[in-house]
């Protein structure tokens, strides 16, 4: 990569299936590719086509990855029991998210997984997820707003973690909107940050080399502080510094 080049991250989309009312289509919160581009980076969207050769073609142009949030995994698909309240996410972007999962895991490249991303990393990992924390943790507080309004409570940092390097530790006020949460931690993941009712609010990498981080709230939202910023602007400095052995083997 050129010196001051912007790091090119890829960003995955939600798809949304073809309906009465609509043609089959993509969408994604503005918020994340705004981010990236004000953290430093250069936003790609990544539409959910091909299989392993094309999301590898993908990989070989991207520095890092952003893992966008949604609905929810097929608890089918993990062996569980359907639920009343899972919301599934499209058997395209499941199909096409697991395979570049899979790949991004493979090459360790800097990713950031967001909401959904995060519960999708852990199970690529071997974890597991409470399929509906109101009846799962019936004791837990609440971390949605019943009418989608906006919802905020506080997390408390892991010590020793990256989260820790980042946020400098303690509690931080989040933006919150999810009724399901990582139960078990997958393979060579930690817990990063708890909610103060016990659920998982982050989870990282063990790996000190390889920025990899998953976070259930939404950094990218509207109602976002500059804090969250914080993130994304890590996130990207890990990119540049991934990309840099491969500009100098150029």
């Amino acid at each position: 990569m050129a010196h001051q080049t912007r790091p090119v991250i890829g960003i995955n989309t939600d798809f949304v299936p073809a309906s009465k009312h609509a043609s089959p289509h993509v969408r994604l919160h503005a918020g994340y590719f705004d981010a990236v581009l004000a953290a430093g980076g250069l936003p790609i969207l990544l539409p959910p086509v091909g299989k392993e050769a094309e999301i590898n073609a993908f990989l070989d142009r991207l520095d890092g990855v952003v893992l966008c949030g949604g609905l929810d995994l097929d608890p089918k698909k993990q062996g569980l029991p359907s639920h009343p309240a899972v919301q599934p996410i499209a058997d395209r972007r499941d199909d096409f998210d697991r395979l570049l999962i899979q790949r991004i895991l493979h090459r360790r490249m800097p990713l950031l997984a967001i909401g959904l991303g995060m519960q999708q990393l852990n199970v690529a990992r071997g974890g597991t997820l409470f399929l509906h924390l109101p009846e799962d943790q019936p004791r837990a507080m609440p971390h949605r707003d019943p009418t989608g309004g906006p919802h905020r409570h506080l997390v408390i940092i892991e010590p020793n973690t990256r989260l820790d390097e980042i946020y400098g530790g303690g509690e931080l006020r989040v933006n919150s909107d999810h009724h399901q949460a990582v139960r078990q931690v997958g393979n060579q993941l930690r817990v990063a940050a708890l909610a103060p009712d016990g659920v998982i609010e982050a989870i990282e990498g063990v790996d000190p080399d390889w920025f990899c981080v998953g976070v259930q709230w939404h950094p990218e939202s509207e109602t976002a502080s500059a804090l969250d910023m914080q993130l994304f602007e890590c996130f990207v400095q890990a990119c540049v510094r991934a990309a840099q052995p491969l500009a100098l083997a150029a």
